[in-house]
């Protein structure tokens, strides 16, 4: 709170960018975490909310005839233009506002001074709601390859490390230390992800301080280890995100990437994305092409194409899906962060909030059942399907004057109400389809034995005379149903075989005729049978990947 010069300041206008209709007049406060901006009608007084850490720049603009405009872009995608009244309250939030989102020690995060007010049995709960061990085990870990250890403990070998990590039984601590001294930021290759189906593996590390000579010994057993724990394969891919421009040119600075003279069995992989600034660059130019007002279709498509957005989109997007053919279902959550000066003891875990909330972040169209029938989901990587399928609910949500459209949140819930009844339909689909088969069945027996029958009496009556002619066979055989089973009769016992069926099995009676032996689908849907799930039968690669980042 030492920051804030400007708690509170009134009159304060809120501009829409993208229509013409009149500003909201309002009150502007600052707070410990979030600027907020309260509208004065009276009929609304509706709250917009802006989070401290949300906050990518703020742009302090020409001071007009109205006010001081303050201009402020969001992480998040979010624009909000204000207007000041007075040049002097504009200053102090702008400074009030560069200090609170640009913290200079962990100590003034918010996580440090939030306090739920939990006991201590609720605060230890929250952190243990999420335990990475029982993920691993999920994934049938330790085993005959992969063990725990803690050599990691107290953070003494890297920092942004768990204290517990899994590696190949053959790795000891001699080689894991030595292999993170040889390792940016000593982030020696460590266990992400495993397949215990086909025994592939996911690893994830730093790129080497190979320069262009140097070399690691303990590293190269490191990934020959990696290798011995996957025994599907003979080689295992080093995937390098960055391009290969990139890494050569590291090599000057003594980092660089592994000589695959150095490794046994290894295969490269350049994915080709670009660094953080060039990525940060990038997405400026996207989001002034998106701040264009009443732009012509050529020139924002020019713009667009001018940021190179999309085409950084593509090439992450590629990258998981070349590795995703190893299977992967999980990110890397407890690897990437600074635990040691985030400890337990010192702040509250997020993991309880969200556990509590857990309905509001579900997947509605999630099916367990359905993530091995289905087989792994790939996405369109067409440009156009970066560009219309999610652009205005990712870049321009926050726009009120854009035409009104369906939450994203409605829409999945009536695609989950939806997809619940096909399920339904095709479940009773599937149950009257048993249904007609077993009556196929039983008519097929009805005509065996009808046909069998039919020769025993066709034999009998040319032995016996019951009957000249066809036509005197049968209407012999209509009068027959009158007479009592008892009698032995076996014409008789015929008929009444299938007068006891059609009596007994309404549903047979209704939907098949027995003369002809056809069933009636007039029920069936046209579809039904396109509608059942048929088994993949592609099978996963077994290849281990170390994946440098």
């Amino acid at each position: 709170m030492e920051h804030i010069r400007m708690p509170k300041v009134e009159n304060v206008r809120l501009l829409d960018r993208v229509s013409s209709r009149k500003a909201a007049l309002g009150t502007l406060y600052l707070t410990a975490t979030h600027v907020i901006f309260v509208e004065n009608a009276s009929e609304t007084r509706k709250e917009t909310w802006v989070l401290h850490s949300q906050i990518s720049s703020i742009e302090k603009q020409a001071t007009t005839a109205t006010g001081c405009p303050l201009l402020i872009r969001c992480k998040n995608f979010q624009v909000i233009q204000l207007i000041i009244p007075q040049e002097r309250d504009c200053h102090d939030v702008y400074i009030s506002l560069i200090r609170l989102a640009r913290p200079v020690r962990y100590e003034e995060l918010y996580c440090f001074s939030f306090n739920p007010k939990l006991d201590k049995e609720e605060r230890e709960q929250g952190w243990k709601l999420v335990d990475l061990n029982e993920e691993y085990n999920r994934m049938g870990i330790p085993n005959d390859y992969w063990q725990i250890s803690d050599v990691n403990r107290d953070y003494g070998v890297c920092d942004s490390y768990p204290t517990e990590v899994y590696v190949p039984k053959s790795a000891t601590a001699h080689i894991i230390v030595g292999s993170s001294k040889f390792r940016s930021r000593r982030r020696f290759p460590a266990l992400s992800y495993y397949c215990k189906d086909n025994n592939a593996s996911i690893c994830r590390s730093s790129q080497p301080l190979s320069g262009f000579s140097a070399r690691c010994l303990e590293d190269e057993q490191m990934l020959q280890a990696i290798r011995k724990a996957n025994p599907g394969s003979d080689f295992l891919y080093v995937v390098d995100t960055r391009p290969k421009l990139n890494a050569m040119a590291n090599r000057a600075a003594g980092k660089g990437y592994e000589n695959e003279d150095n490794y046994s069995n290894i295969k490269f992989q350049f994915i080709g994305i670009e660094n953080i600034h060039v990525m940060r660059n990038s997405l400026q130019k996207m989001l002034e092409v998106c701040e264009l007002k009443s732009p012509s279709m050529s020139d924002f498509l020019w713009g667009l194409e001018n940021s190179g957005w999309l085409k950084h989109i593509k090439a992450i997007m590629d990258a998981g899906i070349f590795i995703a053919k190893v299977l992967i279902e999980k990110d890397w959550i407890s690897f990437g962060h600074k635990f040691n000066h985030r400890i337990q003891e010192r702040t509250y875990s997020l993991w309880a909030h969200l556990w509590k909330n857990r309905a509001d972040y579900l997947n509605p169209l999630y099916r367990s059942n359905h993530s091995q029938t289905q087989g792994t989901l790939y996405p369109q990587m067409a440009p156009c399907n970066f560009l219309y399928k999610f652009w205005s609910g990712m870049y321009n949500r926050f726009e009120k004057g854009l035409h009104p459209r369906q939450s994203v949140t409605d829409y999945l819930m009536a695609v989950k109400e939806e997809t619940q009844q096909l399920e339904e339909e095709l479940e009773v689909l599937g149950e009257r389809l048993a249904n007609l088969q077993k009556m196929q069945l039983n008519d097929n027996k009805i005509q065996s034995k009808q046909q069998d029958r039919s020769k025993q009496l066709g034999l009998s009556a040319s032995t016996n005379s019951l009957a000249n002619t066809p036509q005197e066979y049968s209407s012999d055989l209509k009068s027959f149903p009158s007479r009592s089973p008892s009698q032995g009769d076996e014409d008789s016992a015929l008929i009444l075989t299938q007068d006891n069926l059609k009596s007994s099995d309404p549903d047979l009676s209704a939907n098949s005729d027995q003369e002809s032996g056809v069933e009636d689908l007039s029920c069936r849907s046209p579809s039904g049978g396109g509608c059942l799930p048929s088994e993949d039968s592609g099978k996963d690669s077994d290849e281990a990947v170390c994946l440098a980042v």
